[in-house]
């Protein structure tokens, strides 16, 4: 550590972190726990040394920290039997999982063919549909789980714009069921020549990322309260950008207000009430918005949901 590292509290923070490491390695008590806290000390500590330094090394090392709390967390909760955020059971389960997850959202915000929230969310199902092959099945009940005002007229745009095909009309799609689904082609998501397309997830992989979103959107509370798309939109962004304890953000430091805004396709003014109605819905907690970011956390009740993130 450079001796005149600044600022100040950050090379103070270092120098108790190394002492509390050495500390602990010298005790003849086994306290996960507390390995944990300082292993999350260490991350957020590293990650602020790699902002202050451009230092690609460091934020490695912030995101080895993390993935350390996260592991000794895990074995306190296994030796404890206690449901702390280590012994979660989520819906989606290993890292590779959390962040092909993470990266169908980002996808479908760069490629979208049509702007607002409605219309995302609904290319955002329907791209988990058929995201390897470029084409799938889907009901009338499907749309109506998702939370879609106008179904109709969403899903018309998008037939319009040449982004979605189906054998029949808008109408034979909605009044499809389960024993005659609609069949639709994705263009885009066709497989290339080379028999890959825009995602790197196995057919394993791909069901389980369509259900865990299908399993956010269609939540027995948002359902019954009736939560818009973009709050529901909302819901499964700040699900796959959360820490390990449900902390929005990498190590909860919050998420930036231009991300939520561009992966939820709404503006910065639309943002406060969409958070409230979150709030209101308990999913969301301990929650503060500003002009440039948005902190808080999961609900416990919607843990399950949550992909884990790293900084870097």
């Amino acid at each position: 550590m450079p001796h005149d590292l600044e600022p100040v509290a950050l090379r103070d923070e270092l120098i108790e972190l190394g002492d509390a490491f050495r500390a602990y390695q010298q005790s003849s008590e086994l306290d996960l726990a507390r390995l944990a806290s300082l292993h999350d000390r260490k991350a957020l500590a590293f990650a602020t040394w790699a902002e202050v330094a451009g230092d690609g090394g460091l934020r490695a090392e912030a995101r080895r920290a993390e993935r350390a709390a996260a592991a000794a967390r895990f074995q306190h909760a296994q030796r404890t039997s206690q449901g702390v955020e280590g012994s979660v059971a989520r819906v989606l389960t290993s890292v590779h999982q959390w962040e092909h997850a993470r990266s169908v959202l980002a996808y479908v915000g760069e490629h979208v063919p049509v702007p607002g929230p409605e219309g995302r969310l609904l290319v955002l199902m329907l791209t988990l549909r058929t995201a390897l092959s470029g084409s799938g099945n889907v009901t009338g009940q499907d749309l109506t789980s998702w939370g879609l005002s106008d179904a109709a007229g969403a899903l018309q745009e998008v037939v319009d714009t040449g982004w979605l095909r189906t054998d029949g009309t808008v109408a034979d799609l909605l009044a499809s069921g389960s024993d005659n689904p609609a069949h639709v082609i994705v263009p885009s998501l066709l497989p290339h020549s080379d028999g890959h397309g825009p995602f790197s997830f196995g057919k394993a992989v791909r069901p389980k990322l369509s259900g865990w979103a299908q399993k956010v959107v269609g939540e027995r509370t948002l359902r019954k309260k009736k939560v818009p798309a973009a709050a529901r939109l909302l819901a499964l962004v700040c699900a796959a950008h959360s820490s390990a304890d449900g902390r929005l953000g990498p190590f909860g430091r919050g998420l930036e207000v231009e991300t939520l805004t561009g992966l939820c396709a709404v503006r910065g003014t639309e943002l406060g009430e969409l958070v409230k109605q979150l709030v209101a819905v308990e999913w969301l907690t301990d929650v503060s918005v500003t002009d440039t970011h948005v902190t808080g956390r999961l609900c416990e009740r919607v843990l399950a949901f949550s992909c884990p993130v790293s900084a870097g």
